[in-house]
């Protein structure tokens, strides 16, 4: 799927409220703007620096909160 052609979801009128339901995701993402792929480098880097700070910190639970996803 072309990133820049991605909508993230729809806006559903139920009852007498409005949800919101979420595009699929897990899909094979394409995208034209280079722009794109320099952000997720810089990101992934930082994600990267995240998990080396983690290392040689002690007691790094008292500086970054982990949240644990299921999956």
């Amino acid at each position: 799927m072309k990133f820049e052609e991605f909508h993230s979801g729809t806006f559903r009128q139920q009852y007498q409220y409005k949800s919101f339901q979420p595009a699929p995701i897990n899909q094979e993402w394409s995208w034209d703007d280079q722009r794109i792929s320099t952000l997720l480098e810089r990101a992934s880097r930082a994600m990267g620096e995240l998990n080396a700070f983690t290392l040689i910190v002690p007691d790094v639970d008292r500086y970054i909160r982990w949240r644990h996803c299921a999956s």
